[in-house]
Formats: structure tokens, C-alpha cells, sequence
């Protein structure tokens, strides 16, 4: 299922536990029923001219008599740069594509995942956790392998 509404990308907001993106809907698109089917479940956000898609939990949407609001949280591993430039159109109006995932909210919330752990540091860099292995160490680890087996198969 998937739905397209206009919509004002009113903000986004983090801290330590999860990220927030809420976008305010007008007009007839707030009468959509996929909007209130959709609620609860894990949706993948896309705004027309971004690359980029989020995969979000669309946590609620409420009401009152001027607009509807659509909250959702963000997944944690997602790159800071593919919410660079969809932030960058926070505070205009969009056009929203909100499609229904094949995660469920189970998979979404599980913190086993594979990926880099990385820090953003107040002044913009990134800085890995000390304990992990990079991609330098993997190769490494992997040549070295290579010998020792190359000198077994010679003896």
C-alpha cells in the first residue's frame, strides 16, 4: 500500500533515543484512508526530488480542525547522509510518498543490525567505535589467512 499527500515538512528533532520527522497535511489529502491504515506500521518516506528514502515508523497522525499531523520515527542506522538531504527540505512544502514496508515493526525495533557504529561529533566529523573492525583489518586478516595457508599447502 502506498499513499502521496501534499504536504509542509513542519520539523525534525533527536535526541539520544530516536529521531522525529512531522509534516503537517491540508486540504482533501487529509480525508485519505491510507493514512489512518498505515498508522503503526514501518512505511519508507520518499519527498519528490530526493534520491534518498527514509524508513520510518509512521508512529500517529492527529487531527484537529486546521490539519492533520503525521508523526514518524526514524530507524536508527539510517546514514547521516541520506537524512542530510532530506532535512534539507524540512521547513517547505513537499510532495510525500509514504509506501507501506516489507519490515515489520519487530524488525524495525531490533537492535542486531550490521553496519558501521560511528559517532557525529559536535563539529561535524565522525568518529568509528575503537573496538570495531574496519574494512582495512577484514583485508588484512583475510591475506593473512591466504599465506598461512599457502605455506601449509607447500609443506
Amino acid at each position: 500500500m502506498q499513499v502521496t499527500v501534499k504536504a509542509h515538512f513542519n520539523k525534525q528533532a533527536k535526541d539520544s533515543k530516536k529521531e522525529l520527522v512531522q509534516f503537517y497535511v491540508k486540504g482533501e489529502d487529509e480525508k485519505k484512508q491510507e493514512l489512518n491504515q498505515m498508522t503503526r506500521e514501518v512505511v519508507e518516506l520518499e519527498i519528490e526530488g530526493v534520491d534518498q528514502k527514509l524508513t520510518c515508523e509512521f508512529s500517529k497522525t492527529t487531527k484537529d480542525s486546521k490539519k492533520t499531523t503525521l508523526e514518524f520515527i526514524v530507524k536508527g542506522d539510517t546514514s547521516a547522509e541520506q537524512s542530510f538531504n532530506f532535512y534539507k527540505k524540512a521547513g517547505s512544502d513537499v510532495t510525500l510518498n509514504i509506501v507501506e514496508s516489507q519490515m515489520s515493526i519487530d524488525e524495525f525495533y531490533d537492535d542486531d543490525h550490521e553496519g558501521i557504529e560511528y559517532k557525529v561529533e559536535k563539529d561535524g566529523t565522525v568518529s568509528l567505535n575503537p573496538d570495531q573492525l574496519s574494512m582495512d583489518d577484514v583485508e588484512q586478516d583475510a591475506e593473512q589467512t591466504k599465506e598461512k595457508e599457502l605455506e601449509e599447502s607447500m609443506h
